[in-house]
């Protein structure tokens, strides 16, 4: 029996997250926690029994422990909650399945309580990789990656032997806007950009792939998990997301993993790494598929792939103004109040305005955050 910390669980990586968990049978779930959705979060706490839960948002929490008082249940809210509900005593594995920064310092904690991490928040990465990989070897514990293009390089790593990456291929599908122009961009709506050809994923992500700001940020992370330089890192789009992404070794060997665009598999994979075990669902019927495609993508249309790349480089601070400024924007996007093309706009805006920080630390990191906002909040886009 393992016992799983799960941060976000109202999400859609926490909710596949619990059908993992009601599917095998010998996980336990000692935390949940969420930030408003406490009708679903309710439902989870009766179905899966959890020690402690955190309702983020603290007027909710007081809603919530009314809802829940005939349970053995400890309900806490706020940052210290999510801190606590990330390192609880009795869990082995913490999944921070959180969308955005929050998720930094409850990994932060959870690594210091010796906690596996199956990490499904790219912007810890993103933005305190520099703080988290040096952490994640000082404590001993294990960083598994839940993102689909990272678990599947860190698939083809088994039984690496030591032999130096080459290259990194990071695939993407492409998204819903995969062979427009710059024109066609400008025209798109919401709902265009949130209808996703082959990932069923939660708004913001879906969004940022969308704009591919999603590739950018998993460039970064790439770089963090697997030690490879920026120039060492290549995306390809592969339409049909059955590659989900390849190791180039120094022989010129590519190792691919491939799949069903079904993310239970690598939450399913960090979950019991490295055993697998069976996981229902399609399987691939290579009969039936015809071809696999592969193509460069168009950096004059998307540009945050080269965007991200840059930032990455320069490391220090520009990562959290790139992840800050997009996270502004998408939620304007959402709400109507800026066009698709100034998402990307919004980042370079920002980039340019925010002081840099060579080495931040985490203080800074978050003061930098609120920059970004007060900086582009300014603007007008």
């Amino acid at each position: 029996m393992k016992t799983i910390a799960l941060l976000g669980s109202t999400g859609s990586i926490g909710t596949q997250t619990l059908e993992i968990v009601r599917e095998q049978r010998d996980l336990r779930v000692a935390s949940l926690a969420a930030h408003r959705n406490i009708d679903l979060l309710e439902k989870q706490t009766r179905e899966f029994l959890p020690e402690l839960v955190c309702v983020y948002d603290e007027e909710r929490a007081k809603d919530f422990r009314t809802r829940v008082s005939d349970l053995f249940v400890k309900v806490v809210s706020g940052m210290e909650g999510l801190v606590e509900a990330s390192s609880v005593e009795s869990a082995e594995i913490t999944v921070p399945a959180v969308v955005g920064m929050i998720g930094i310092r409850p990994t932060m904690e959870a690594i210091r309580a010796g906690k596996d991490i199956a990490l499904a928040n790219k912007e810890t990465l993103v933005t305190a990789g520099h703080l988290i990989m040096p952490m994640i070897r000082e404590y001993g514990v294990r960083l598994l990656p839940v993102d689909s293009e990272h678990s599947a390089i860190f698939q083809c790593l088994q039984g690496r032997a030591g032999n130096r990456i080459a290259k990194i291929h990071l695939t993407a599908s492409g998204g819903p806007f995969r062979g427009f122009s710059k024109e066609q961009l400008e025209k798109v709506t919401i709902a265009d950009a949130l209808r996703h050809p082959n990932w069923s994923m939660g708004r913001k992500i879906t969004i940022d792939s969308a704009t591919m700001v999603n590739k950018g940020l998993e460039i970064m992370e790439a770089h963090w998990l697997f030690d490879v330089d920026y120039d060492d890192i290549e995306v390809v789009v592969q339409p049909q997301s059955i590659i989900h992404s390849m190791v180039e070794f120094e022989d010129g060997a590519v190792i691919a993993q491939l799949g069903t665009p079904d993310m239970k598999l690598p939450i399913q994979y960090a979950l019991y790494y490295p055993e697998r075990r069976f996981l229902p669902g399609k399987r691939l019927d290579f009969s039936a598929i015809g071809a696999i495609t592969v193509e460069k993508p168009d950096p004059m249309v998307f540009r945050a792939l080269d965007l991200s790349v840059r930032v990455g480089k320069q490391g220090g601070s520009a990562p959290t103004v790139f992840n800050a400024a997009n996270e502004w924007a998408v939620a304007k996007f959402l709400g109507g109040e800026i066009g698709f093309p100034a998402i990307t706009e919004a980042v370079e805006t920002a980039l340019s305005a925010v002081p840099f920080i060579d080495n931040p630390s985490l203080p800074e990191i978050l003061e930098t955050e609120r920059l970004v906002y007060e900086v582009l909040n300014c603007q007008r886009l």
